[in-house]
């Protein structure tokens, strides 16, 4: 189950978030996360951000990337339990 200090300055991956949904939400998110993908505009990124499951423009279509971070993928959607 999802706690700020579990989160704080780990990197995670999606598999790993899904694997910590608490099983009232895991079918929820799983029907989310395959519509978002079924959905999402050709070369757009799956990965986490700040413990979100997330979806971004990567450098390759963006290169100047996030405005408050340019190192950052541009995001573009993200979403949590």
């Amino acid at each position: 189950m999802y706690t700020p200090e579990k989160y704080n300055n780990l990197i995670m991956t999606v598999d790993q978030l899904l694997d910590d949904v608490i099983d009232e939400r895991k079918s929820a998110v799983e029907k989310l996360r395959q519509t978002i993908l079924q959905n999402l505009p050709k070369g757009f990124e799956e990965t986490v951000s700040y413990g979100m499951i997330s979806y971004v423009v990567p450098h390759s279509f963006y290169p100047k990337g996030y405005h408050c971070d340019p190192k950052i993928p541009l995001p573009f959607l993200s979403f949590a339990s």
